[in-house]
């Protein structure tokens, strides 16, 4: 039977970001099931995995509009898990799916996988050799997304794993590769990656979805130069949406009794950062949480904070993300604490990193990027 229209009418976005032009499913989730519908309803008990779902259409879709059991789910955003509960819990189907890592627990078995494709190839090829290393040899993958975001070279990475990808017909600008007949994955995994950054004589460990991969993100690159202008007697720091964790090595490299937090909302962030700290030899004074913008941390708890902060929410460019995590320094900062900040100058974020934190000053810039350093009030 069809999902029912008012299960997709009712989802919502929270706790991540909303806005009017942001949405909680869109013409892809929908086409996914619908290419998948007949697959769906013959898979047995424990037979579907989701990922990538971004806040629950396809586990719930294929719950409620085609009886999936036991459905496994992986979410790299906490964001992304926090809204599926949450929807579930208001639809009446809590209970129904259980969310696990990227891997062999989420997939064993799995003779369908719905995937929501990840932006990067890196991430697909992370996803499409853990499909294939440890789904039932059966396994049919449905991947979708938007025509905006696809170029054949998702079909390239599907059939480095799959012995059959082909791409449905479109609909309401999204479209679905289907892949199966899964081959015998690399060994070792591709991912995580390990890269030495020479110039800064550090190890950098990455897995597919991980922003900027194991590679250093220029704005990282400049706020780098600024942090041994940092509080020198600061004893707890925040790496604020930490990636791969380059800014936490780089302070606990810098301050031996310094004890970091790395954190991001990205499960493939921490597990790349912690890894990250291990190879760097400081893994013992980096600690790494996998949060919503620092919503576990305390009140004024926290000495310094560093942050690159996203200017996009998915695949949307809008600045939510970044504010939303402004006030969250504002919280958690001791007064007197410091947040160090580096942003694409034409986001202007010193009135706002002002309001949520406290006094903010420019502290370097190039044609791109922006430095600032707030004190908390």
């Amino acid at each position: 039977m069809p999902v029912p229209e008012e299960l997709f009418a009712a989802l919502r976005r929270h706790p991540d970001v909303e806005a009017p032009n942001l949405y909680a499913v869109d013409g892809a989730d929908r086409l996914i099931l619908d290419e998948a519908a007949d697959a769906l309803a013959e898979a047995g008990p424990g037979r579907v995995a989701v990922i990538g779902d971004h806040y629950g259409a396809l586990t719930l879709g294929a719950v409620a509009g085609f009886g999936a059991s036991g459905v496994r789910v992986h979410q790299d955003p906490v964001t992304g898990e926090r809204a599926l509960a949450g929807n579930a819990e208001r639809a009446g189907l809590a209970g129904t799916f259980r969310s696990c890592p990227l891997g062999e627990e989420l997939l064993t078995d799995a003779t369908v996988v719905l995937l929501q494709l990840p932006r990067s190839l890196a991430a697909l090829t992370e996803i499409a050799e853990t499909v294939a290393r440890y789904a039932d040899p059966s396994v049919i993958v449905y991947a979708g997304g938007r025509d905006k975001h696809l170029t054949h070279a998702f079909n390239d990475v599907l059939a480095t794993c799959f012995g059959r990808v082909h791409a449905t017909r479109g609909r309401q600008k999204s479209r679905v590769l289907v892949a199966s007949g899964p081959t015998v994955p690399p060994e070792p995994p591709t991912f995580p990656r390990r890269e030495r950054l020479t110039d800064l004589g550090l190890d950098v460990v990455a897995h597919g979805a991980a922003f900027a991969g194991h590679t250093l993100d220029i704005g990282t690159r400049f706020l780098l130069d600024f942090l041994p202008r940092t509080d020198a007697g600061a004893r707890t720091a925040v790496d604020l949406g930490c990636g791969t964790g380059i800014l936490a090595v780089a302070l606990a490299r810098q301050h031996p009794e310094l004890r970091v937090i790395a954190t991001d909302q990205s499960a493939a962030a921490v597990a790349s950062a912690a890894a990250t700290a291990a190879a760097n030899g400081v893994g013992e004074r980096v600690t790494v949480l996998r949060d919503d913008a620092m919503s576990t941390l305390a009140d004024g708890g926290v000495d310094l904070i560093v942050c690159n902060p996203p200017f996009h929410v998915g695949a949307a460019v809008h600045t939510g993300a970044a504010l939303a995590m402004f006030r969250a320094a504002g919280r958690v900062l001791r007064p007197g604490g410091e947040m160090w900040t580096v942003y694409n100058s034409h986001l202007r974020y010193r009135p706002a990193l002002r309001a949520a934190v406290g006094d903010t000053e420019q502290m370097g810039r190039n044609p791109k990027f922006t430095v600032t350093r707030s004190v908390a009030r």
